[in-house]
């Protein structure tokens, strides 16, 4: 499953400034996980430079995505694909960290249909 298509099933609007910069956080983390060790240092920073704005921005679109998802949007699902309860809004990196382990889980599961030896 890709991103932009699990952010939709989520709730989250393509008309968001964040939906788009979740997308491509997402993306960066796909290509290099070491992105969710420092969200606030090098992914928002990387994604505020791809998109010629500042890391408050992102930051704050961001946050103001994933509240939307968890008041308007697929709660349940959200906590589905999380594992565990989540009492609260989730953070930005918890929230990024969610996504990108069923991304990656999805990833594999894909791969290995298509490779069963792997």
């Amino acid at each position: 499953m890709k991103a932009r298509t699990l952010l939709s099933e989520l709730g989250i609007h393509a008309t968001l400034k964040g939906f788009r910069y979740l997308q491509y956080a997402l993306e960066l983390c796909m290509e290099n996980e070491d992105y969710l060790l420092w969200v606030y240092k090098w992914l928002c920073t990387d994604v505020a430079a791809h998109f010629h704005t500042t890391q408050n921005n992102v930051e704050h679109c961001m946050r103001t995505a994933i509240a939307n998802c968890w008041l308007k949007g697929n709660r349940q699902l959200l906590i589905e694909l999380a594992g565990y309860e989540l009492k609260k809004t989730p953070s930005n990196g918890e929230f990024i960290d969610i996504l990108y382990h069923h991304l990656k889980f999805s990833e594999k599961a894909e791969m290995k249909k298509v490779f069963p030896k792997i």
